[in-house]
């Protein structure tokens, strides 16, 4: 007669309970992802975004007719607009996170030459980041890609 092994020392017990211990672990910790993370891709007033769209269209039209273009350089720790075209005293300027809208920051930009805006920031991100620059009158506006 063969002794009978208790079962904790038969190798399919074990086996048998990894895939559900597996499973009780990957749920946990997306869970805590959840919860510990924001949704920052939800837009509260969708509706109205929608419905300013036409707006911000014919502004983004109103910088081309009037021949504004420019681009953006983030560098450690400051800003730097350069616009051709129209050049006002300041400029807004918006910029987004591509994914985490708690770190979008609204700055006006002094003009510190003919065509070029710049001001110190503190640490950003990284990431992908939209910038939108405006002129004090909200008459045009621009979209740029700063990576």
């Amino acid at each position: 007669m063969t002794p009978v092994r208790p079962w904790y020392r038969e190798p399919w017990p074990w086996i048998l309970m990894a895939a559900p211990a597996a499973a009780i672990v990957a749920g946990a910790a997306t869970a805590w992802i959840a919860v510990a993370t924001a949704d920052g891709l939800v837009a509260d007033d969708y509706y109205r975004q929608g419905l300013a769209i036409n707006r911000t269209l014919a502004r983004e039209a109103r910088a081309t007719q009037l021949g504004i273009s420019g681009r953006v350089e983030l560098q450690a720790g400051s800003i730097t607009i350069i616009l051709t075209g129209n050049s006002p005293e300041a400029v807004f300027v918006h910029l987004a996170h591509a994914t985490r809208a708690g770190h979008d920051l609204q700055l006006q930009l002094p003009r510190s030459a003919p065509g070029v805006y710049r001001m110190n920031l503190p640490a950003l991100p990284a990431g992908r980041w939209h910038v939108v620059v405006e002129d004090p009158r909200r008459q045009w506006r621009l979209e740029l890609e700063a990576g």
